[in-house]
């Protein structure tokens, strides 16, 4: 009696497990229609592809996917099981391509848009990521001298019996409190690390964190037009596909990863219930939408065409992305390198200065 009952548990946790990445998800999407085009029927093509899973909890979740559709279930709403893995906007778009009968255009067309979500995530993340890789590596470098070179040459300072310049003192001083209390500071720094991330959990706490992001100078700008980007080809893909707009709000709102966004799409959501128009509402928030994305989306809504109208904001303001990514990395990189020499400098100037002076102060045989 009580095994059978254990299955279904164990099911769903393996399933719980299962992840797809935006690769992946898109590879699923483009490996979908191309069978559906070639004219495998839509069961047999999900079991060749629940073959080509990378995991086990992968493998489970496309077996319980296949055998909700061999049960006369829609694809979509067996996708809609697991929303975690697939998310709102690729099961909206495979809903319509069912209903409309055009499931391997949108799928294909999914696969298009998550390719171009996922190299644009990836262009965001390299534009942060490369001044974080540089200034780790000028405080490693400047951190390996002080603690491991500079406390050998101690001893050598000390049997000078001169007076040390004050930037060697502090280089002592640094070198100590490093060498004294190193175990505590990493602990530290762990320990901030992980209250941050459970901070993070805290809405509140993470719609702040989110927020102080789109104020900071070059790198908040940056964020804001990649956000810009994805909200404007969301919303179009979904217009295109006859979603309906508040449909289309709410799904747009839930892939969004910023909550500050987030909550001005679930205002506009109801603002729309009101008889509202994105144009209006986006108006009352210059901060977040530029003035040029609420006019283009005022002409699109007068003439009935805002799918293209959005589709177009969202190629415009990629655009102005990559060109911030660029200049990012041409600021930020002499600007790293400078700040390393400084840092290095400043070990490397500790340490000849006294042996200079002393050098100085010899005299000749």
């Amino acid at each position: 009696m009580n095994k059978p009952a254990q299955k279904p548990l164990k099911r769903s946790l393996t399933t719980f497990r299962a992840r797809l990445s935006l690769q992946e998800q898109a590879l699923f999407a483009r490996r979908l229609s191309l069978l559906i085009k070639a004219g495998v029927p839509l069961l047999e093509s999900i079991t060749i592809l629940e073959r080509h899973a990378t995991s086990r909890a992968n493998r489970k979740m496309f077996e319980h996917i296949s055998r909700d559709v061999a049960n006369g279930q829609f694809l979509s709403k067996s996708l809609g099981r697991f929303k975690k893995v697939f998310g709102e906007f690729a099961i909206n778009i495979i809903r319509v391509g069912e209903t409309s009968g055009t499931l391997p255009e949108n799928l294909k067309y999914l696969s298009d848009e998550l390719d171009k979500r996922r190299k644009l995530r990836q262009k965001l993340i390299g534009a942060l990521v490369y001044p974080l890789v540089i200034m780790i590596s000028a405080f490693s470098v400047s951190g390996l001298m002080t603690v491991y070179l500079f406390p050998k040459l101690m001893p050598v300072f000390k049997s000078l019996n001169v007076d040390l310049p004050f930037m060697t003192l502090a280089l002592i001083a640094i070198s100590n409190f490093l060498l004294s209390y190193w175990l505590f500071l990493i602990l530290a720094l762990v320990v901030l690390v992980i209250v941050f991330i459970l901070f993070m959990r805290l809405p509140r706490f993470h719609y702040a964190m989110n927020k102080v992001s789109l104020k900071i100078p070059i790198v908040g700008l940056l964020l804001k037009n990649y956000h810009i980007v994805n909200l404007c080809r969301t919303l179009g893909i979904l217009f295109k596909s006859q979603v309906q707009i508040l449909e289309a709000i709410t799904v747009t709102a839930d892939t969004s990863p910023n909550l500050v966004y987030r909550k001005e799409l679930q205002h506009l959501h109801r603002a729309i219930t009101k008889g509202g128009t994105i144009s209006k509402h986006f108006e009352k928030h210059p901060k977040l939408f530029p003035g040029m994305l609420t006019q283009m989306i005022a002409i699109g809504e007068k003439t009935g065409n805002l799918s293209d109208t959005l589709m177009y904001l969202a190629e415009i303001y990629e655009q102005e992305f990559e060109e911030q990514t660029s200049r990012l990395s041409s600021i930020i990189e002499p600007a790293m390198m400078i700040m390393m020499g400084l840092l290095v400098g400043f070990v490397a100037v500790s340490i000849i200065t006294p042996i200079y002076e002393v050098t100085q102060h010899l005299s000749p045989r």
